[in-house]
């Protein structure tokens, strides 16, 4: 069998460096169109958004019924000469002198060559990558990926990878899944009649973690800038476009740092991811510009290339009662900023994404820093335009007093914390840092509005598919 030597985003983004070269490319089968003289197959290997069109002429291959009367979907290898046609729609084909049968493809392949609503692929996430969309929306995820961790090793952070399996709830919210390897059919009980979580495998009660930002922060009181990425759980039952039950998390957090520090760090991730996205991926941004989000390219370059603004959230507030407007949600100070109003803010207000700063401590997590006047946070959420809220953090309290306050005034169990006093006790800095969901950043680079559909597998109140 031939072994493919090129990759055919290389043959599209380097046309001249492969004329009239012999070369062997693997791939799947878009379409086949038979002229019985010749045929044309359009071949895609998962490189490049745009397929390769291979011109297999009847005289050049054997077998070349049963090679080109095969289904969409099915694998080949070809090998053969690259002509450019710089007058037709793709910069080049191939002029097939040898076609390979990897894997044949049946008829009841779920995904012919016609669109499909993205509800119907869903009911396939393991075929449905096969599709334009999907492919290029998961190639921007592995370029954002990329992009991320290039951010952060250019700037000298840590990247550490903190626990999956927790027994903190780090956001003080109780919507956690309980890790358990009990019989639930004949569950241990104490003389007490309680759960016996002595005979658990960890010998106490456990859950996925929703956060890794607590255990980072132990070690950026040691390696002062670090970060952590990778997967999150959510027991939320919420069924909505932006919510799912498994996500990742960009956390990063930096000592000597406080709150101005970490809205600047965000912002230059942002900015930084958005570039790297519309830079390398190009054909991908241009075909969900065209049939996904005809705003999309605009929208992130409006991000790029704007000052984020910086707003209190008693102004934002303030702002939103003047406006007008009829929300849905009524406007109060001490109640949460809804999805409608942080889109106002950043869409009609600012007209740019817009830090909101300063939130009432009653709505806000335990560990973020008290502000002097008692009543508010130094926690910050940063909004941009056409989704609302994409990234959420503060300066964390260093103070052991206040801390222990928050302890009490959320109703938390400071025993079940004394790890993450000790990080107060012994050398304590004053440190920030935020959450950013990967999956609501690629909603944005792609213009897709369901959540769902930038997982790979996605997992979601209800359904846990394969």
């Amino acid at each position: 069998m031939l072994k493919y030597n090129v990759e055919i985003k290389q043959l599209m983004l380097q046309p001249a460096d492969f004329a009239d070269k012999e070369v062997v490319v693997s791939g799947w089968a878009k379409t086949i169109r038979d002229q019985k003289a010749f045929a044309f197959i359009s071949l895609q290997d998962g490189s490049y958004q745009e397929p390769l069109q291979l011109v297999v002429n009847r005289d050049n291959v054997s077998n070349y019924d049963e090679l080109v009367h095969q289904g969409t979907g099915t694998a080949y290898t070809a090998k053969g000469k690259i002509v450019l046609t710089p007058a037709a729609k793709q910069p080049l084909e191939m002029q097939v002198t040898e076609l390979i049968l990897v894997g044949d493809c049946p008829a009841d392949f779920p995904l012919q060559p016609k669109r499909h609503t993205v509800e119907y692929l869903r009911t396939i996430p393991h075929l449905r990558m096969r599709t334009n969309l999907l492919q290029a929306i998961f190639r921007i995820r592995s370029e954002a990926a990329y992009a991320i961790h290039e951010f952060f090793h250019n700037r000298e952070f840590l990247y550490v990878h903190t626990p999956v399996i927790t027994s903190n709830d780090a956001e003080g919210a109780g919507e956690m899944f309980q890790v358990t390897t009990l019989d639930l059919n004949n569950v241990p009980k104490t003389a007490a009649g309680e759960v016996d979580y002595s005979q658990d495998f960890f010998a106490k009660k456990t859950f996925l973690t929703v956060t890794g930002q607590l255990h980072a922060e132990a070690f950026a009181q040691c390696f002062k800038n670090v970060y952590t990425f990778g997967p999150t759980f959510r027991a939320e039952n919420s069924n909505t476009t932006r919510h799912a039950a498994e996500f990742w998390m960009i956390e990063p957090e930096i000592s000597f740092a406080d709150i101005n520090d970490a809205m600047n760090l965000a912002e230059a991730m942002l900015k930084h991811i958005i570039k790297q996205v519309l830079t390398r991926c190009p054909s991908e941004i241009a075909m969900l510009n065209k049939f996904v989000d005809k705003e999309l390219i605009e929208r992130l370059n409006h991000v790029l290339n704007s000052d984020f603004a910086r707003v209190t959230y008693t102004e934002a507030i303030d702002l939103l009662q003047k406006s007008k407007r009829k929300f849905k949600y009524p406007v109060t100070w001490g109640s949460d900023i809804q999805t409608e109003h942080e889109r106002y803010l950043a869409e009609e207000v600012f007209k740019s994404p817009v830090f909101v700063t300063d939130y009432p401590a009653a709505i806000k997590a335990f560990y973020m820093r008290q502000n002097e006047d008692g009543k508010t946070v130094a926690a910050f959420d940063c909004l941009v335009p056409g989704v609302g809220e994409i990234v959420g953090g503060s300066q964390r309290e260093e103070r052991m007093e206040k801390l222990l306050q928050a302890y009490a005034q959320k109703g938390l169990n400071v025993e079940e914390y004394a790890w993450y006093n000790e990080l107060r006790r012994y050398g304590s800095a004053p440190h920030a840092g935020y959450g950013l969901g990967f999956e609501r950043i690629l909603m944005y680079l792609t213009g897709v509005a369901n959540i769902r559909d930038v997982e790979l597998f996605p997992r979601t109140a209800g359904n846990a598919m394969y």
